[in-house]
């Protein structure tokens, strides 16, 4: 599938200093540092390359450089050019793609929030395989993980202010398989489980598939209802309940230290284990200290689970939960009847990917800018647009100026734009003036995205005055 194109000057940014020092070999040195950022995934397979004359002011290299250097790409078999179409990414495997599609013909997706592989990939996974061997003489199945992983995720929760051991630590096939593995455990058919109204669609299918029943709780204009949570756990009596106090999803909303604690006593006085979704903790873009994770206010009451879906790549499918030991012993006897363990290499490349923090910095500041691409286009196209820039996660929480999300979401899909309506994020549908769109795509497909959304709505919008819904044409 086609993934767009990178101007020069971001390309110019990911090759950094690519001319090795002292080399005459400007060309190939070039190719080499093109190469590495296909191989790492920073250049997908389908991207189109910019124009020769451009990439060479960029880089402040000769033209005649760049053309060798591109000439050494398509003898690799890692670019194909053809005439009035450019020069874009093949596969490494060597399988040629079609060049990228006229931006009036694609798709462009914004129902995922979901960010391509982080830098670095690559090289874990050259190293994970060399570690593979080590494993390779046992059964494959390690019931609450490796024991490499399951150390380099307590050691980051100790760094958070939570100590922790690898024996409160069990490995999931990601967050969502987490917490179908507590409910599993937890709830039984006609159970209430208490959730955020928006709250994430999975979260509710999953509740839903275990026979048990979503108990919405409103998060108002600045976050947390307290008042509201305790009232539901005191009426609704719930088995369990599911919070994301780290940049919420859609609304991005994150929990200070005081809030935290008010929230851990409502839940501790009412004795409601409680899950902790942490998917988008590492997805923090401001410059402020992070609050303490839930669980150094809820105690044993806490089952935190988090991923490497968001923060690395979701292809990795690695997940965990952070629990009372004790806990985690019940959760490994429900996972019985699902899977027996996750697999090992993904495992590997996770704990290589964790020993470096230079990735997930970079890939903090390439949301960053995804995300102030994704604010400026949408104050062009769409002013009458209401948001709050959020301090972290990959979507922003959109009030539109009118109840129009599903017909919004039918119309954009005619324009070549994905989106989730609305009331996919609501217990009971509703919120027709809510849409959540992610940052997770290239500078230009977010541009382009919000040009295309800003025509639907025009198609959707009622005439000022009608007594009936108009079409503008």
């Amino acid at each position: 599938m086609s993934t767009g194109h990178i101007s020069a000057k971001r390309l110019a940014l990911l090759l950094g200093a690519w001319r090795r020092a002292g080399s005459r070999q400007g060309a190939a040195d070039l190719a080499a540092a093109i190469e590495l950022q296909v191989l790492d995934g920073q250049l997908p397979a389908g991207t189109r390359l910019p124009a020769e004359r451009e990439l060479a002011a960029e880089l402040g290299a000769s033209r005649t450089l760049v053309v060798a250097a591109l000439e050494r790409l398509r003898e690799s078999g890692l670019a194909v050019s053809r005439r009035g179409a450019g020069t874009w990414v093949t596969s490494p495997a060597g399988r040629e793609l079609e060049p990228a599609m006229p931006e009036s013909a694609m798709m462009i997706d914004l129902a995922r929030a979901a960010p391509p592989a982080i830098a670095g990939m690559m090289a874990a996974v050259d190293a994970a395989r060399r570690s593979l061997a080590d494993e390779l003489g046992g059964s494959g199945y390690v019931d609450r993980g490796l024991p490499v992983l399951r150390e380099r995720i307590a050691r980051r929760y100790t760094e958070r202010g939570l100590p922790t051991t690898p024996g409160q630590i069990m490995i999931t096939n990601g967050a969502q398989h987490a917490f179908a593995l507590t409910l599993r455990m937890l709830t039984g058919p006609g159970d209430r489980v208490l959730v955020e109204q928006p709250t994430y669609p999975n979260t509710l299918e999953a509740v839903r598939a275990a026979h048990a029943l979503p108990v919405p709780v409103a998060i108002g204009p600045h976050g947390w209802d307290f008042a509201g949570i305790d009232a539901a756990l005191r009426q609704a009596s719930p088995r369990l309940a599911c919070l994301n106090v780290d940049f919420q999803n859609p609304t991005g909303w994150r929990l200070d230290n005081a809030g935290r604690e008010r929230l851990g006593a409502v839940l501790a006085r009412a004795h409601t284990p409680t899950v902790f979704d942490e998917t988008l903790v590492e997805l923090d873009l401001t410059d402020e200290a992070a609050p303490l994770p839930m669980a150094a206010f809820a105690g044993d009451w806490a089952i935190t689970v988090g991923t490497a879906s968001k923060s690395h790549w979701g292809g990795l499918r690695i997940g965990w939960i952070r629990a009372a030991e004790e806990t985690l012993a019940g959760l490994a006897s429900a996972r019985v009847g699902l899977d027996l363990s996750s697999p090992v290499l993904e495992q590997l490349i996770l704990a290589e990917l964790l020993t470096d923090p230079e990735p997930l910095r970079k890939r903090r500041e390439w949301v960053r800018a995804q995300r102030d691409a994704l604010v400026a286009a949408l104050r062009e196209q769409c002013p009458d647009w209401e948001f709050r820039v959020p301090g972290g996660g990959l979507s922003l929480w959109c009030r539109l100026p009118e109840p129009m999300s599903t017909r919004l979401a039918v119309a954009a899909a005619g324009h070549g734009v994905q989106v989730v309506p609305g009331s996919r994020f609501g217990v009971n549908g509703g919120l027709e003036r809510w849409l959540r769109l992610p940052f997770s795509l290239t500078t230009d497909l977010l541009a382009e995205a919000v040009r295309r959304l800003g025509i639907a709505a025009l198609s959707v919008r009622r005439l000022p005055g009608a007594g009936e819904e108009l079409v503008v044409t």
